[in-house]
């Protein structure tokens, strides 16, 4: 079974603590600037451990907590047990600085969602990089990095692959723009064995995958990738992440989400359908085999 049925990982227990402690506060009538003015901090703490970027200490959640007239329940007493639960170390940690702040919230997402709706314009989603694939991007990216770094990044990466395979794979649903499909990435034999393994996973039925063909022409959101995570516990709710070139952006507000759900089906409408996308693949292959 997943991680997230024995609880979830400290990333998604951190979310769900941060979501608990903002409902409070505003079931008590009071602000962000109440509570940094209760704990003598600034608002942004306040705002970074309600969004679950910041894990929480202990005390500060029992003064918030007594703040919020939360007394001695069950309720009170569960809230503290996540706050030591948010506390544990993720499988990443061995990976060091390789794993920044907003890369340990995405593996801590992938661990714990139900469903992964993904959209890509440029390049094959990272769950479904083949490591030849995975290495020959770390490289481009990084001119000046060292194999070694490089090597890091395609063990962690297979690590992600690893864990999920042994868990259970979630629902993941694959939109991607014909360019994907084309980009030489490492080259012919690279690409090739790229789309192979996309054909592979799709027949082991661990993802769904669609093209948009370059005759659709233009369509919404594109050029814009988002990855859409949804868990199995109501509690938690629906996360966008958006890559940026140096980091990434998280987006859970109802109306923001909602907008990418929109998005995404609307991609779905326009995108050829699984199969007619896997002939689709297999052409390219052949193809590229040819080169």
């Amino acid at each position: 079974m997943s991680e997230h049925t024995s609880g979830g990982s400290p990333t998604v227990r951190r979310r769900r603590l941060g979501a608990e402690l903002r409902r409070l506060r505003e079931q008590a009538g009071l602000s962000a600037d109440d509570a940094a003015r209760h704990l003598e901090c600034s608002p942004s703490k306040i705002s970074r451990v309600e969004t679950g970027r910041t894990p929480a200490r202990l005390r500060d959640v029992r003064d918030l907590l007594d703040l919020y007239k939360l007394q001695d329940t069950p309720r009170r007493q569960a809230l503290l047990d996540l706050v030591r639960q948010s506390k544990e170390q993720g499988w990443w940690q061995s990976f060091g600085d390789a794993v920044p702040e907003w890369l340990e919230t995405l593996i801590g997402l992938e661990g714990d969602a139900q469903a992964i709706l993904t959209y890509e314009s440029a390049l094959v989603p990272g769950l479904l990089q083949t490591e030849e694939y995975t290495r020959a991007l770390a490289m481009d990216f990084d001119r000046d990095g060292s194999p070694s770094e490089a090597e890091r990044t395609v063990a962690l990466k297979r690590e992600r692959q690893k864990r999920l395979s042994q868990s259970g794979w979630p629902q993941v649903r694959v939109i991607l723009d014909e360019a994907v499909l084309r980009r030489p990435v490492g080259g012919p034999d690279v690409l090739r064995g790229q789309l192979e393994h996309l054909l592979a996973e799709a027949d082991r039925g661990r993802v769904t995958i669609q093209v948009i063909p370059f005759e659709a022409g233009g369509y919404q959101a594109q050029g814009f990738p988002f990855t859409l995570f949804e868990f199995p516990d109501a509690r938690d709710q629906p996360v966008v992440y958006l890559e940026e070139l140096a980091g990434a952006m998280y987006l859970e507000k109802a109306h923001e989400v909602q907008r990418y759900k929109v998005a995404f089906e609307k991609l779905r409408a326009c995108a050829l359908g699984p199969d007619e996308a896997g002939a689709m693949i297999m052409r390219i292959v052949e193809k590229v085999k040819q080169e």
